[in-house]
């Protein structure tokens, strides 16, 4: 043989051998896996957060806010369809009771995979969408408006929309703007307390917002109203107000 002919022969046995150096044999129910150095789509349950920012696991006092959140949620959905049912809502109502009745599953299926803080912001966030939508139907059944897009109630988020403003002085801190549902706001300007959301928080309960294990719980009801001037006062004004270190760190992170 020529030696044109090995030279050929040698070639093609490199080539071979380099088009199957990369290849992988997959055994029984395996998938193919990502090269090294290829990037992972990020999602619920990813390690990382924001910027490449380490994403911390989800604290047991998130959590435990949020399952009551969501069952609190279920129930007025309940309470929503004896309302309504019978009368002859809009388009734009119907559109509403379909989000909150969404809004509701997702975030049962979101709480299920949930291990992450910022896990625990997305599912505040599908709540508070839900309870914006919930609000727009109790409106719609009263023949009223749809109400204003505000930020959730300061002291309890659970309580839905905020329906004005009020100021409000906290045992031993400097008097703030901050939104408030209608009936806190009431209480507020009629001199009685406001229904706060109360933590565990070792041996002892404190408003939510004091407990560093809920700024991921925060951040979800309260981030997507960050350039709202009460909002924005409330996070930079922080260490004023007397133990807001949770809402510090709302708009920056």
């Amino acid at each position: 043989m020529s030696g044109s002919f090995f030279m050929v022969l040698i070639i093609v046995a490199v080539l071979a051998y380099f088009a199957t150096r990369g290849m992988r044999t997959l055994g029984p129910g395996q998938q193919p896996q990502p090269l090294a150095g290829g990037h992972r789509p990020m999602g619920m349950g990813q390690p990382m957060g924001m910027l490449g920012q380490q994403d911390p696991p989800m604290t047991d006092a998130a959590r435990q806010s949020l399952e009551v959140d969501i069952t609190k949620f279920g129930d007025e959905l309940r309470d929503l369809d004896l309302d309504v049912v019978g009368l002859d809502l809009d388009d734009a109502a119907r559109t509403k009771y379909t989000e909150a009745l969404d809004a509701y599953e997702n975030a049962k299926q979101a709480m299920n995979m949930a291990r992450l803080s910022s896990d625990a912001t997305a599912v505040a966030h599908i709540l508070e969408e839900g309870r914006y939508a919930m609000a727009c139907v109790r409106a719609a059944a009263k023949g009223e408006p749809a109400p204003e897009r505000r930020a959730p109630c300061f002291f309890d988020p659970s309580h839905g929309p905020s329906a004005r403003n009020v100021m409000w002085t906290p045992d031993g801190g400097t008097p703030r703007e901050v939104p408030a549902c209608a009936l806190d706001a009431a209480r507020v300007t009629s001199g009685a307390n406001p229904h706060i959301r109360m933590v565990q928080q070792g041996y002892q309960t404190v408003p939510y917002w004091q407990d560093q294990g809920h700024a991921a719980y925060a951040r979800g009801y309260y981030e997507q109203y960050g350039l709202d001037p009460v909002v924005s006062s409330l996070a930079k004004g922080a260490l004023m107000f007397g133990g807001f270190s949770l809402l510090m760190g709302l708009l920056d992170d």
